[in-house]
């Protein structure tokens, strides 16, 4: 029997400021995620429809799970094969396309993440590693998108 795995978080909507959703600008898109003994992360919609630009937007967060779950695999696989990694940032960027009812899709995903490793041998088993790591990425296999990897591997 295959495992399963359960993720629950709460979500609340801060943004009522007095007459809740009597019309489109009378709240705020503010919320706040939080689980069991975590830290909350604030959030909104995209300041492009009335959100706070100083939260976190679904899209924003849609473009983060895809980078540290690509992460987390990526340095899973590193230390399976002997590759140390010394340092991962990553700079990643999504581009969602709005539809004529107002709705819209995520276009694709790029992550273009710059790798330190230790050594110089392992620079093109740390390249390759990433093609396999998109491969088992949990998000990004349960993306409708392509998520295209930019990796830049030094020592």
């Amino acid at each position: 029997m295959r495992k399963e795995h359960f993720y629950n978080v709460e979500m609340n909507w801060i943004g009522n400021i007095g007459t809740g959703t009597s019309s489109y600008s009378a709240y705020k898109r503010d919320f706040d995620i939080s689980g069991t003994d975590k830290p909350t992360i604030p959030g909104s919609s995209d300041p492009a429809f009335r959100g706070d630009k100083r939260r976190y937007n679904p899209e924003e967060l849609l473009v983060a799970s895809l980078s540290a779950c690509h992460m987390l695999w990526y340095l899973h696989l590193c230390a399976e094969a002997g590759v140390v990694v010394l340092k991962y940032e990553e700079n990643a960027s999504g581009v969602m396309q709005e539809t004529e009812d107002g709705s819209g899709f995520f276009r694709d995903v790029t992550l273009n993440p710059v790798v330190t490793v230790s050594e110089t041998s392992m620079i093109e088993t740390a390249i390759d590693l990433h093609k396999k790591a998109n491969e088992m990425c949990y998000i990004a296999k349960s993306c409708n998108f392509p998520v295209h990897h930019k990796p830049t591997i030094g020592i």
